[in-house]
């Protein structure tokens, strides 16, 4: 299982936020709950598949053993999870 998190500091909300992603959406899902990440903090319908993440969550991912990743990386994992997931609502069915 791979998970990568990004170097993203974004404030939002009085936080600091970063993207974790991973290579497949089960690993991620899977990891995430591991972690305690609220499934609120998935973004299905964003450019791509990710959870935002504190960067205290951050931390958190990285002793669980998460990767730290640069811009190519998570635009590879991103691209990858985007195909996944329209694979998964095509399958399904649900379009909207």
């Amino acid at each position: 299982m791979a998970i990568y998190v990004d170097f993203m500091q974004i404030e939002f909300k009085g936080y600091k936020w970063c993207h974790m992603l991973a290579d497949t959406l089960e690993e991620l899902h899977e990891f995430a709950a591991y972690i305690e990440v609220d499934k609120r903090l998935f973004h299905r319908n964003a450019s791509y598949p990710h959870y935002d993440v504190t960067v205290q969550m951050r931390e958190t991912a990285l002793k669980h053993g998460a990767i730290p990743a640069n811009r190519k990386k998570i635009i590879e994992c991103a691209k990858k999870l985007k195909v996944e997931l329209n694979c998964q609502i095509e399958r399904s069915g649900n379009v909207g």
